[in-house]
């Protein structure tokens, strides 16, 4: 039977056949609209589908209802009923001669996914998917088949997505593509251009350059990892003492380790404790650099609060008790000073930066300043999100590194 069968053209633009032909087990797709992301997963699955027998493949988008408008059709289309063996419209599956099936489902009904061992699965505007689908049901629904996974979107902000895009990139097992919508060639630039003049900047670029965007607005806007993450080489920091902002909320409790370079700031790493306090902090900063002189900035209000153990002892006296400087303002920054500080510091008005983090070193960090936004219509950060530690305690070390007027005024210094 399979010799009388004719061949299935897939007909691909190279940015799309580049995806197509790529060896990686797992591929991440951020592209924009029109780029043809459905099209390809398609022909990406069906040509898995026959060259594998016996093996099961699945078509997976937001909805139920997504799913069948999306891709039942198309795959029909796609497919010669020579090679199919059984179609189940109610399923959305189509069993083919080779024994292998492909099967539609919405990511909607969790409990409706488990079941079958997976050799390919497609996760159609997986940013659109609740968070925790891929990595405890469709994941492991791979691992026995050793399947392949094809994950692809128009992204959506700051969301699981996002976090997988960027932890799999030292992971050998993923590859990560991006393309605008321009460069997947179904989009012509004056109609694109079209929608530059209707959008604001902000969706234009999440939605046609497949930008990673926060649309209710960056609190540390200034921060690009483009040219505030650099690489870092330990030897430039000499002699130099290490330099801390602390933050003192117990899960996680945060902080940010980093050195003056003239008027420059490099953070070259970071400790989150979950259930932490200020003695587990004060042990493992000693334990990372048991040598170095080290002052720490921590959030002013330690002076008052009392921790667990030894009772009576505040944040600053523990971490006095354990041989650091501390310097502190005499009260609390405004939110507002902080904020203004951080982000002249990332970019001022004349191009100027002075605030670096390590590359590799500062992913919790990165991903703090990149997703801490303003709560929608507000000037109110959103502390909701709990992306808000992790940078805090670079604030408390930037505006004593690069104080405003006020702040400077308010400067007073706890000795060891």
């Amino acid at each position: 039977m399979a010799s009388s069968l004719r061949p299935i053209n897939i007909l691909l633009r190279k940015p799309q056949y580049d995806i197509f032909t790529d060896n990686h087990r797992f591929k991440t797709v951020t592209a924009g609209r029109r780029f043809g992301k459905t099209f390809l997963s398609r022909g990406w699955l069906t040509s898995r589908a026959i060259a594998i027998p016996n093996t099961m493949h699945w078509y997976c988008a937001p909805t139920y209802r997504q799913a069948k408008q999306l891709m039942w059709g198309p795959l029909k289309d796609l497919i010669p009923r020579a090679y199919i063996k059984h179609k189940d419209e109610t399923d959305m599956s189509l069993e083919l001669y080779n024994r292998s099936i492909i099967s539609l489902r919405g990511t909607d009904n969790p409990d409706s996914l488990r079941g079958p061992g997976l050799k390919s699965l497609v996760l159609d505007e997986c940013a659109f998917m609740k968070k925790g689908i891929w990595d405890t049901i469709l994941s492991p629904m791979l691992a026995d088949q050793l399947g392949s996974a094809l994950f692809i979107t128009t992204p959506t902000g700051y969301n699981w997505f996002y976090d997988l895009v960027m932890e799999s990139q030292s992971d050998d097992e993923w590859k990560s593509f991006h393309y605008t919508t321009l460069q997947g060639g179904n989009v012509s630039p004056k109609e694109i251009e079209k929608q530059r003049a209707r959008l604001d900047i902000r969706k234009f670029r999440q939605e046609f350059e497949a930008s990673f965007e926060n649309m209710a607005g960056r609190v540390y806007y200034a921060f690009d990892r483009e040219k505030n993450v650099i690489d870092i080489n330990m030897r430039n920091y000499d002699g130099l003492p290490l330099l801390v902002g602390m933050d003192f909320n117990i899960s996680p409790m945060s902080a940010v380790l980093g050195f003056r370079i003239a008027d420059q700031l490099h953070i070259i790493g970071e400790i989150e404790i979950q259930n932490g306090n200020t003695e587990l902090m004060a042990r493992e900063i000693k334990s990372r650099y048991p040598d170095r002189s080290i002052v720490i900035y921590p959030d002013p209000t330690g002076d008052s609060r009392h921790t667990n153990a030894p009772v009576g002892e505040t944040d600053f006296t523990i971490l006095r008790r354990n041989g650091f400087q501390v310097y502190t303002p005499g009260h609390p920054y405004p939110v507002a000073d902080k904020i203004n500080t951080m982000n002249a510091a990332f970019e001022n008005a004349s191009g100027v930066r002075r605030v670096f983090l390590a590359r590799g070193k500062t992913k919790s960090l990165q991903r703090a300043l990149d997703g801490f936004c303003y709560k929608e219509g507000t000037s109110e950060p959103d502390k909701e999100s709990g992306l808000d530690h992790c940078s805090d305690s670079l604030c408390y070390l930037s505006v004593a590194q690069f104080p405003i007027v006020q702040a400077a005024r308010r400067l007073k210094t706890i000795g060891i």
